[in-house]
């Protein structure tokens, strides 16, 4: 018993702190099949560099956002992460620029997201994002037809969406009609389709306004009637992230809020068991907009072995790798050659996931200029966190709408002073 003990709390303190010379800890997490993807390349990249180790610690995505940064603040953690708290935590990456053989090659590639992964006013090269992203809903095509209920068309709105999918919910028995994600990021871009804007003239986080209000007024409502699975938002507490893409692939909802990274997941655990298509994002008052973002594999500042984290980076953000890797895990590129060059040959036989990419493009030209703003705005995870965990202890009846605006705002206020 002593020595399993001590083997797990050995495991536990690699994973917390940077690796040894010779090694190089990659935290990971996986939305779909990228995993093993990832395990996949990093044996061929081993084969190629025999004197780099590199270690994959997959680990669960809250962990991610909910240790790593501990670790960081402490001045350890692994040498590279995939991370979607690019921005917050872009003071500890890495300027790989000295150990890179062709700096120029990053910026031309991944210029254009560069500014989502590292501090205001910094030219560093910190690393690449894996995949772009675009939040958006999902339908269950079968259930509708199994319902007689028509698909709301191209400018539906919210509630057009969420009252059809009660009306299939009702005629098929369904848990309730839809679910979004418990997540701060996820109802950004449908707060800014109601005209939502977080960032103030001086770049500093807003107040929360008529946008931001009226959505989430909509939320707390769709729970409080039954459309909205309830317990995707109030069985968990503070900003920890639920997603509820399981009750989508068990035909549990017939509409569901997320975004592209799922069309992997959604393929690989629906296969034939009902059709599903990507929708976009339903529309509010002013527009029908998601958010964009991504993850990023980034390099950490505290790495004992700068030179090998590069020859990893290096390796990974080649085009060759990148297109490999988005048609494997059916993800969008984030690399200009790549993109310009097409060609993209998607890694599945799926029918409903070429059609489920396709419409994620198209939306991408939707995003509103106040979701456009955030992925690189500093104070956005503030912002997101706050917004997820008072309008859940709304929606369990611990505080009142008003209450939780005055503290979303307080909330953000003190992130604000904590981080000067």
């Amino acid at each position: 018993m002593k020595k399993t003990v001590t083997a797990f709390t050995l495991g536990l303190s690699l994973l917390a702190s940077t690796a040894m010379a010779g090694d190089v800890r990659m935290m990971w997490y996986s939305d779909g099949v990228e995993g093993e993807v990832m395990k996949d390349l990093l044996a061929r990249f081993h084969a190629q560099n025999p004197d780099i180790n590199v270690i994959l610690d997959e680990v669960a995505y809250k962990v991610v956002q909910e240790q790593l940064q501990i670790q960081l603040e402490a001045g350890s953690g692994p040498d590279i992460a995939r991370v979607t708290n690019i921005k917050t935590l872009a003071p500890h990456w890495l300027n790989l620029t000295p150990y890179l053989s062709d700096p120029d090659y990053w910026r031309t590639n991944f210029g254009a997201y560069a500014d989502w992964m590292r501090e205001d006013g910094s030219d560093a090269i910190t690393g690449f994002m894996t995949q772009l992203t675009l939040t958006g809903g999902f339908a269950n095509k079968t259930l509708f037809e199994q319902a007689g209920v028509a698909m709301p068309g191209a400018g539906a709105t919210w509630d057009d969406w969420v009252n059809a999918s009660a009306e299939v919910a009702k005629s098929q028995g369904t848990a309730a009609a839809f679910a979004i994600d418990r997540s701060g990021h996820r109802i950004s871009g449908p707060n800014a389709s109601y005209g939502a804007n977080y960032i103030a003239a001086d770049g500093m986080p807003a107040p929360m306004d008529a946008g931001s209000k009226a959505f989430a007024e909509k939320l707390v409502g769709w729970v409080a009637d039954g459309k909205m699975l309830k317990d995707t938002w109030v069985a968990a507490s503070g900003s920890t992230y639920r997603a509820a893409a399981d009750d989508f692939i068990n035909a549990a909802i017939p509409f569901y809020y997320s975004g592209s990274w799922q069309i992997a997941n959604l393929s690989s655990k629906i296969g034939t068991g009902f059709d599903w298509v990507a929708i976009g994002s339903p529309c509010g008052t002013v527009a029908c907009s998601g958010l964009a973002g991504g993850a990023a594999l980034v390099a950490v500042k505290y790495t004992k072995n700068p030179e090998d984290v590069a020859k990893v980076m290096e390796f990974l953000g080649s085009e060759e790798i990148v297109k490999e890797f988005s048609e494997r895990t059916l993800f969008l590129p984030a690399h200009a050659g790549v993109v310009t060059k097409g060609g993209l040959k998607w890694d599945t036989k799926d029918p409903n996931v070429g059609a489920a990419l396709d419409k994620f493009v198209s939306a991408a030209t939707e995003v509103a200029p106040a979701a456009a703003a955030l992925p690189s705005w500093k104070w956005a995870s503030a912002y997101y966190g706050a917004l997820v965990n008072r309008i859940s202890q709304v929606m369990a009846g611990e505080l009142t709408l008003d209450d939780a605006y005055t503290k979303i705002d307080s909330d953000i206020a003190e992130q604000v002073a904590a981080a000067k």
